[in-house]
């Protein structure tokens, strides 16, 4: 298994949901980080390629450049799985992500919500090559058209990154002092944008996030984030070994599966301490 990078606490979550689903099937799972760099991945699908491992699963840095990497695999009979990514460009034996547009959508109408329907937004986008940056911010898009009374101001990515969230939207307060909402495409960015806000997070700004990582459910629960979007990590890197398993056997799977997402409110939060 190739991971996009494991200093996210995100992709933490996703291997070990992995380890644990091969502990229990008794099969040998290795694990490669590639510490988001697109070329350190490819060369890793490589050597497992190489190495004639029996599937791998996939967690792309980019879901274009890794394309030809995977097609190699594909020629040499191997079944490969992407997780919480899609792959472009190449095919995939199956791929097991979270409904991406679907939670964008929802992060659009809780912050909508939060806001009263009037205000100013600004988005932080993930890393450009990523299908799921794309696909959170397509279905946000599309969900805060709803409302004519809130005006996204400005888009900008800050690459999945939590320092990188608080420089971008410290840029961003002095160019839109006017700021009342922040969606962000993962928590990480949204806890380096409350970071920024200081004290004017919760109160007179409202951030929704995306991931439903630890600390991002510690920041619900502490009123910073309004809320967030919480996907399940550690089942998506569960299905994927599962499902590497089937196909590494010669099992019939299906092209793709949506692992459900739940959005984590103060009023709910307590339910999402299951880490």
């Amino acid at each position: 298994m190739s991971v996009s990078t494991l200093s996210n606490p995100y992709f933490v979550q996703f291997r070990d949901g992995a380890e644990a689903a091969a502990q229990r099937s008794g099969i040998k799972l290795t694990i490669a980080d590639a510490r988001n760099d697109a070329s350190r991945q490819a060369a890793q699908i490589r050597s497992f390629t190489k190495q004639r491992v029996k599937a791998i699963i996939l967690n792309p840095v980019d879901s274009d450049a890794v394309a030809p990497a995977v097609t190699m695999a594909g020629q040499a009979g191997i079944p490969v799985i992407a997780a919480d990514r899609s792959v472009n460009g190449s095919e995939v034996t199956h791929t097991v992500t979270s409904n991406n547009v679907a939670g964008g959508k929802l992060g659009a109408k809780v912050l909508a919500k939060q806001l009263g329907g009037e205000g100013n937004v600004v988005v932080l986008q993930g890393t450009a090559d990523t299908s799921v940056s794309r696909d959170r911010d397509r279905g946000f898009s599309d969900g805060i058209a709803a409302y004519p009374k809130i005006k996204v101001i400005a888009r900008q990515p800050a690459d999945f990154n939590r320092a990188t969230g608080q420089r971008v939207m410290t840029n961003l307060m002095q160019r839109h002092p006017d700021i009342t909402g922040v969606f962000a495409s993962n928590d990480e960015m949204a806890l380096g944008a409350i970071q920024a806000l200081a004290n004017r997070a919760g109160h007179q700004v409202k951030v929704v996030g995306f991931d439903g990582t630890p600390d991002g459910i510690k920041a619900v629960q502490g009123g910073t984030m309004a809320a967030t979007v919480a996907q399940q990590p550690r089942l998506i890197g569960s299905r994927a070994v599962n499902d590497a398993i089937k196909a590494a056997r010669g099992q019939v799977i299906a092209n793709s599966v949506a692992v459900p997402i739940k959005l984590a409110t103060k009023d709910n939060a307590q339910e999402f301490w299951t880490f």
